[in-house]
């Protein structure tokens, strides 16, 4: 019989390490909260795909799932390519939450509406364990550390770690520059919905005030060293935020697509069918 090794070293995070060198990651939303949806996603080639566990009805269970579906598509893929790096969007910044979350094995987290570098900071703290962080001591019972399959996970975890802080108000964008340089923030991701809707322009992401405030935001995360992130979905956009430096970009959501798609198809078949009066009288 073979035996498994307790020598294996927990994966890198090569996400992490992407967008610590500037190198553009690739990704796309996944809101369907399937599964199956998500395996079939993580064969198409991009960088990273976002677990959104705040705006789509993910909890543990089917986040653990998906997890799961992405990790097994790394068996499809040809020699040499590695399957895209799941990040996880908690629906708000909850310590408990934290602990939940990385106990599944995940490495990178969003938090959204992070408003101050004392939030960000507190995030940075629950992701990892003390002295650094605050991170409760349980991972032998988890997924994380493959249920100790990584006998090192403890010591190794917190270098893996990767934390993504959404700036999505007026209020945050006044001090991004403090939360941009929290200790243990590796990137700040600006959502320009809630932004847009903070600045008064509800529903216009792509006002010129907007797009303005965006790249300020942009200019002050590189200035503190970190990676910037953001959703474009509209291509010539996303291409614009990649000209500007974004580190992190997703290019679409999956729901979004699907549903684009059938309705595109349904408009090249309209009804040849329009009932009649008569028929309608018959019932």
């Amino acid at each position: 019989m073979n035996t498994v090794p307790l020598t294996s070293p927990l994966p890198s995070n090569a996400f992490k390490r992407a967008i610590a060198q500037h190198q553009t990651q690739i990704g796309l939303w996944l809101a369907t909260a399937d599964a199956y949806v998500a395996e079939m996603i993580a064969g198409t080639g991009y960088d990273w795909l976002l677990i959104d566990g705040e705006h789509a009805p993910n909890d543990l269970r089917a986040t653990l799932a998906q997890l799961q579906a992405i990790g097994s598509a790394a068996d499809s893929l040809p020699s040499g390519v590695t399957a895209p790096h799941p990040v996880v969007r908690l629906p708000v910044g909850d310590p408990v939450l934290v602990k939940q979350y990385m106990e599944l094995g995940v490495q990178t987290l969003l938090v959204p509406m992070v408003d101050t570098p004392e939030q960000a900071l507190g995030m940075a703290r629950a992701m990892r364990y003390p002295p650094e962080g605050t991170r409760g001591m349980g991972s032998g019972l988890a997924r994380s550390s493959r249920w100790l399959r990584y006998p090192d996970y403890i010591h190794e975890a917190n270098e893996q770690a990767c934390l993504l802080v959404q700036v999505e108000s007026v209020e945050a964008l006044r001090r991004i520059d403090a939360i941009a340089a929290t200790p243990g923030v590796d990137g700040v991701f600006i959502g320009p919905a809630d932004l847009s809707a903070s600045m008064g322009l509800h529903g216009q992401a792509h006002h010129p005030d907007v797009v303005g405030a965006i790249r300020h935001g942009f200019e002050r995360i590189h200035q503190a060293g970190k990676a910037a992130g953001i959703l474009a979905t509209v291509e010539g956009q996303a291409h614009q935020w990649i000209d500007a430096g974004a580190s992190f970009v997703a290019v679409g959501v999956d729901i979004s697509l699907l549903s684009k798609a059938a309705q595109a198809l349904a408009a090249r078949f309209p009804s040849r069918i329009t009932p009649s009066a008569s028929a309608a009288g018959d019932y």
